[in-house]
């Protein structure tokens, strides 16, 4: 297994030292390496083709060799700037591709599955689109020439190439995070609370990651029927999901429970959402100013205001709560408003250690919720 310190080693002696790109959990040991610095310089991207023109940025301002990190979920949304801004037949920018590779179908233990395709397809995508690539090795030594040739290989042909990261690759790594709680509520606490005040006929579309899987969870407590679209993958779509349903079935009220790093990856969404203007959409993100599902790493939504954002884009009516009793006034008041409106809800980051995935399968989830929607 290679330690992180030994992968930081690799790196600096081929000056791969400038990383941008959205965390994955496959290297959860080296994002938290790079969350803490550690002389590394990385650029937190809200989407992989960010992430790809920041490292174009960076060669285009130093004539260097950037690092752009991502689960190979990313890989497919970086296809239009690989192929219109990288590629050698365009600008020809040399780049390396730290891969995640979920959905292994090599895996004894079986992925999630909103990873199987990629998992399929990966290799094939890549050849498709001329980025040689390399396994990574654990051995440091072996994982030392792989990442030397590699590098040798984009500077050499000025185009991309990619090393793929398999799952127990690279060893955790135990950061010093700050672990401060600076609120009240766990994202959890808050989904609890605000099920236990609607009035029950609301149709719910949640996140990928832990919120869907926490609201599945506590649907399963209260011995309710399963009626939530829970989007297990598709990163921040769950606000547009929730916005075509809600101009499509005007007499029902749709919330979405969307996360800072989801909304933050497609955010234009929010524009779209303000200008068609659905009266009964109620858009509630939680904002812990990390990427949870990924082990906690940063991401930018500590800078930003969404309150003004929302604004900007049209929302009838924006709330932000920070309290379990701001959280109670501010549901009441929502739900006598004309949508699109926003809720904020700051919350500790953090999960519990025994938390579950959803037990029904996508299209078991798709039937039950689309049953529910047409009632």
């Amino acid at each position: 297994m290679l330690k992180c310190e030994d992968l930081k080693k690799i790196f600096d002696e081929n000056d791969l030292t400038f990383f941008s790109g959205v965390p994955d959990s496959t290297f959860k040991g080296w994002m938290n390496y790079l969350a803490e610095g550690n002389g590394m310089k990385n650029i937190i991207a809200c989407n992989e083709c960010e992430a790809v023109a920041n490292c174009s940025g960076y060669h285009l301002a130093t004539g260097k060799v950037g690092v752009v990190y991502m689960q190979n979920s990313g890989l497919g949304k970086t296809v239009n700037p690989i192929t219109s801004l990288v590629d050698k037949e365009i600008y020809s920018i040399p780049m390396v591709l730290m891969i995640g590779w979920r959905g292994n179908p090599n895996d004894e233990k079986e992925d999630e599955p909103q990873h199987k395709m990629m998992g399929k397809i990966m290799f094939p995508l890549l050849n498709i689109l001329d980025i040689p690539y390399k396994i990574i090795p654990e051995d440091k030594v072996e994982a030392a020439i792989v990442i030397e040739k590699m590098k040798k290989i984009a500077e050499e042909t000025k185009h991309p190439v990619a090393i793929i990261i398999q799952k127990g690759i690279i060893d955790n790594y135990n950061w010093g995070e700050n672990k401060e709680e600076k609120y009240e509520m766990l994202r959890e606490d808050a989904i609890k609370t605000i099920i236990d005040n609607l009035d029950g006929d609301e149709v719910i579309v949640s996140t990928t990651g832990h919120a869907s899987r926490e609201l599945f969870e506590y649907r399963v407590a209260k011995e309710e029927k399963h009626r939530d679209f829970y989007t297990v993958g598709s990163m921040g779509c769950s606000a547009s999901i929730g916005n075509i349903i809600a101009l499509e079935k005007p007499d029902k009220k749709i919330f979405v429970f969307d996360g800072d790093g989801a909304v933050l990856m497609q955010k234009g969404a929010l524009a779209s959402i303000g200008n068609y203007g659905a009266n009964n959409f109620y858009h509630i993100i939680f904002d812990n100013h990390s990427y949870d599902s990924t082990g906690g790493q940063p991401s930018v939504s500590e800078s930003i205001n969404f309150e003004k954002i929302a604004e900007g884009c049209g929302y009838n009516f924006i709330k932000k709560a920070k309290t379990k009793l701001e959280l109670l006034d501010s549901i009441k008041e929502l739900k006598e408003k004309q949508g699109p409106c926003m809720l904020i809800v700051n919350i500790n980051k953090g999960s519990r250690k025994n938390l579950g995935r959803p037990t029904t399968t996508p299209i078991e989830n798709k039937e039950a919720f689309m049953e529910f929607l047409n009632k």
